[in-house]
Order: C-alpha cells, then sequence, then structure tokens
C-alpha cells in the first residue's frame, strides 16, 4: 500500500508502507501516465514538474506487483517567475530585491518560481498563501556580507501597550539574532518545494569563525516564528550558518524527502530543530551535518516559565541520519516538556549517538518528558546508540558547577526536571564502540520507566573507547553494555549482544527490574 504524504500544485510525495528503515525491499519503478518516470530503491519517493489543478495516475511496479495511485494537483491562482521581477540567477548580482518584490506580489493562492540559476540574496522574509518552487538547477544561495544581514532584537515593544512580541530566539533563550535566510513570521500556508537547492553559503564566509565575538546570534537557513501549516518537499538546505531549519512555537510543520548537509566540523549546524511545536511531521529526509540530524526542543527554564508551551505531537519516520553529535535528540533545551512523540523506521549511521535525550538540573518542573516511542531503528556504527544524560554540561553560563555536576541527592524544587516513559525496540546495531546503552538520571528525580526490548548491538572488533554522554568529569567507556542509573522501573526483554566487556547489564539505583531473555552471541 502506498500513502501521499504531501501534494501541492506543482508536486507529490508518496510513502511505501512496510517494515524496512529507510530503505525499501529492492527497486521499484514508478510510472506517470503511462510513461516511466523514476526507479527508487528509498521507502519515500517524489514526483515535481506536475501541473496545477491536473488529475494524475502513478503506477509503482514494486516486486512484481503492481499498485495504481490516482491523484489531482492543488489548484493554484498564478505561477510568477523571480526573473521577470530583475532576478539576475548569475550568482554575482545580489537578487535580495528581486526575490522579495516577487514574494510581495504574488496573489493569495501563487506560486513564485526559480528557474536555473543561482540567486545571491540576503534575508527574504515570507508571507502566507504562498508556494516557492525552486526547480532542478535552482540555488538560493545567502550573502557572505554579515554587516547587511538585519539584526532582530529578542523582543519587539507596542510603543502604546508595553506589549512584547518576540522576535528572535537560539538555544532557548530570548536573544538578539541576526536575520534567518528565509524568514518566517506569524504566517500561515506556506509551501517550500523543488527539487532545488537553499544553500546558506557559510563555508564561503566567517559565520563558522569566531562566531561567539559576532554581536547577536548567527541566523538559521529557515526560521519560522509562530507559523501554521508550513509544509517543505523535496528541497536541498545545505551549508547554513548555524542550525539549518528552526521552525518556533509552530504549528502543522511538515517536512518531506529532503536533504539537509554540511560539513561534519561545521559547528552547531543541525538539521531540524523544532521547538515548542505542535504537530511537527518529518518523513523521507536524510541528513548529514555537523552537529543533532533532529533535536526537538522546548526552551530553557525562563522560556518555558514564560510561554507554557511543550513539544507536542511530532512524527519522525524513514528517515535516514548520518555524522553529526546525535541521529534524534530531544533537548538539551526542553524546558517546557516533550510528549507524545513517535520515531520509527528510521536508519543512522556513523553518529556520535543514535537516539540522544539530554537534560540536567535547571531545566524546571515543567521539563516532563513522557509518552516517548522510538521503534524500528537500525544503526550502523553509532558509537552509542541509546544514551539519556540528566547531566548535560554544555550551553549555559553554569555549566561547570556543583549543582549540575553534583551526584548528591539534592533537594528537589522548580528547577528540577522530570524524565516519564521512554520505550526503545526493535533494534540492530552494529558496530558499536562506546556503549550499547548509557542511561543516566538525577538521584532526586529518577526517570520513571525504561523499556528496552527486541533489541540487538553488536560491537566493532576495533572499537575505541569514547565518551558516551557529555557531563563534567566524563571518562571513555569501550564496548559497555548496557548502563542504567536512577531509573525506577527497568523493563529489559529479548535482547543480544556480541562483543561486549563485562557484564551486558549494569543498573543501580532502581525500584524494580524485569529482564527475561537475554542472550550473548
Amino acid at each position: 500500500m502506498i500513502q501521499i504524504l504531501y501534494l501541492g500544485s506543482s508536486s507529490v510525495c508518496m510513502e511505501l508502507q512496510n517494515d524496512s528503515p529507510y530503505y525499501a525491499e529492492g527497486t521499484y519503478t514508478v510510472s506517470v501516465n503511462g510513461e516511466t518516470v523514476l526507479q527508487s530503491d528509498t521507502n519515500v519517493f517524489s514526483l515535481f514538474d506536475l501541473l496545477p489543478d491536473t488529475a494524475y495516475t502513478a503506477v509503482v511496479d514494486y516486486k512484481g506487483q503492481k499498485e495504481e495511485i490516482a491523484f489531482k494537483t492543488a489548484s493554484e491562482t498564478c505561477c510568477v517567475s523571480v526573473k521577470d521581477f530583475g532576478a539576475a540567477g548569475d550568482g554575482v548580482h545580489e537578487d535580495t530585491a528581486a526575490i522579495q518584490a516577487a514574494v510581495n506580489f504574488v496573489p493569495e493562492g501563487g506560486r513564485v518560481y526559480f528557474p536555473e540559476g543561482t540567486y545571491l540574496t540576503l534575508p527574504i522574509s515570507l508571507r502566507s498563501h504562498l508556494t516557492i518552487e525552486l526547480s532542478e538547477k535552482a540555488v538560493l544561495l545567502g550573502s557572505t556580507d554579515r554587516e547587511r544581514y538585519p539584526i532582530l532584537k529578542e523582543t519587539a515593544k507596542d510603543p502604546f501597550t508595553g506589549k512584547e512580541i518576540q522576535m528572535s530566539s537560539f538555544e532557548g533563550n530570548e536573544v538578539p539574532a541576526y536575520q534567518s535566510l528565509l524568514h518566517g513570521a506569524f504566517a500561515s500556508d506556506i509551501a517550500i518545494v523543488g527539487r532545488g537547492r537553499i544553500d546558506g553559503n557559510a563555508q564561503n564566509g566567517d559565520w563558522w569563525k569566531d562566531f561567539k565575538d559576532f554581536p547577536a546570534m548567527r541566523p538559521r537557513a529557515v526560521f519560522l516564528n509562530r507559523c501554521r501549516n508550513v509544509s517543505f518537499h523535496g528541497v536541498t538546505v545545505a551549508n547554513s550558518p548555524s542550525w539549518h531549519m528552526h521552525p518556533f512555537y509552530s504549528k502543522e510543520i511538515g517536512m518531506y524527502d529532503l536533504y539537509i548537509e554540511a560539513p561534519k566540523v561545521s559547528p552547531n549546524t543541525d538539521a531540524i530543530d523544532p521547538e515548542g511545536c505542535d504537530g511537527v511531521t518529518i518523513i523521507g529526509c536524510r541528513f548529514s551535518v555537523g552537529d543533532d540530524c533532529i533535536a526537538v526542543k522546548s526552551g530553557k527554564i525562563e522560556m518555558a516559565r514564560k510561554y507554557r508551551q511543550p513539544a507536542d505531537h511530532h512524527t519522525v519516520r524513514n528517515c535516514l541520519m548520518q555524522f553529526g553529535h546525535g541521529a534524534l535528540t530531544l533537548g538539551s533545551e526542553l524546558a517546557g516538556g516533550i510528549r507524545n512523540l513517535s520515531v520509527t523506521k528510521c536508519l543512522f549511521r556513523a553518529t556520535d549517538r543514535g537516539l540522544r535525550i539530554k537534560s540536567r538540573r535547571g531545566r524546571g518542573k515543567d521539563s516532563i518528558i513522557t509518552n516517548v516511542l522510538f521503534d524500528n531503528i537500525r544503526m550502523e556504527g553509532v558509537l552509542t546508540p541509546i544514551v539519556i544524560n540528566l547531566w548535560y554540561n554544555c550551553c549555559d553560563p553554569d555549566r561547570y558547577t556543583e549543582y549540575v555536576w553534583s551526584r548528591e541527592h539534592l533537594p528537589v524544587d522548580d528547577r528540577t526536571p522530570h524524565m516519564g516513559e521512554f520505550c526503545f525496540r526493535n533494534m540492530v546495531c552494529t558496530d558499536a564502540e562506546a556503549a550499547a546503552c548509557y542511561i543516566d538520571g538525577l538521584p532526586e528525580s529518577p526517570i520513571d520507566k525504561v523499556v528496552l526490548e527486541n533489541i540487538s548491538v553488536t560491537f566493532a572488533k576495533d572499537a575505541k573507547p569514547h565518551v558516551p554522554a557529555m557531563q563534567n568529569f566524563a571518562t571513555g567507556k569501550c564496548r559497555l553494555g548496557f548502563y542504567l542509573d536512577n531509573v525506577r522501573e527497568i523493563e529489559v526483554r529479548n535482547v543480544k549482544m556480541k562483543g561486549q566487556v563485562g557484564e551486558m547489564l549494569i543498573a543501580d539505583h532502581y525500584d524494580k527490574i524485569t529482564t527475561e531473555g537475554f542472550e550473548q552471541e
């Protein structure tokens, strides 16, 4: 069975229904109206260059069986080319004014089209009820002239009522930041589609150099501030000055069949960091970046107290995550809480950590993380497949203080975070190095429950020591089995392990533990 994930006026994204993470079990062909247009081996595929308001019939030939899918593209009011507004598209002349003019001009339900070319630009402000399409050989290229990027204050103040309107944020705090390359604020019904490229061009500027001395935080490639119903389909996003895509207190955000890339050594270039959002869907995407591939966030304690908005209803499926610090991360800015998260059918390759949850004292009593499911995951060459770390020591001025690192049972107060129930199941992990699983809770606020079920871990024969979790006084581990500390209830079922050094399971400070079906290969 095949499911339509996204259907716009000129493109459609579909997903094969099976149990294989990211890749299908063999290649398949796709025909449209009788003509073969695509051959692929991934569970998610896309069709582009379609006509608006037009009926199509696609036939997928997979494993000798054919499935027919009929669909009709969305209608639109009009389509305009940025070149009709004076865009040069030569990568030399700046096209900011022409692009913004096209975006401002097109009526509701219209499409702004980028034909082949390289469009050098400063930040562009998005508006509601708009589609932007980047054709296959179109590149939206960020200018390297940092001095010309507007700096947004953390908040704007109504001059008559004094009411604050949040403008800018980074790493969970309200702080000034350079405007992002594509910037949306309080906008809705937007689609960014096509086979083209949004390139922050940071590698050719100074965004990755001495950035701690900048007068404001670096921009993202895409920043959505309190937007709603925004879809991204097919595009490549690359070389952002910092995080690539940052939906912020937004709702109904869909990301389908994207490729997000940056050099492995590029600083803070997370792929997608939804923060305080409700309803984020990330399916069929591929990542290779210099930090976390996906990091679900909900702000640090002051912002969480102010807005009381958890990250809720997030779905990640059929994604490929390569390199980076973590494949799928929660936190560390999760003071508003995270709930109802599902991560399934994903493939992780050569990331430092696979499923990574990071928090610390000081995130606050609203930092309740619960109803989190990780299912049907394959990891290859991931140093530590599973990490829950309540001693995270980065990104805060007090990171090295005793309050953060003390192993004593400290008083529970309004700064104390809470971790609920987590389920990790149906995972195959090969060539791990540091540890199979490293879960380290707080003594005064233990994790409620961890279920580890149907998991196979094989360690690399040439494994080297690595730090499994970023903590003060951390030491390298090599081929450590399942390590759990300060978890109230532990369930471990049907676990296979090969190549570990020492016990398969090391658990301390728990109330209840259930183990069934441990097997050492």
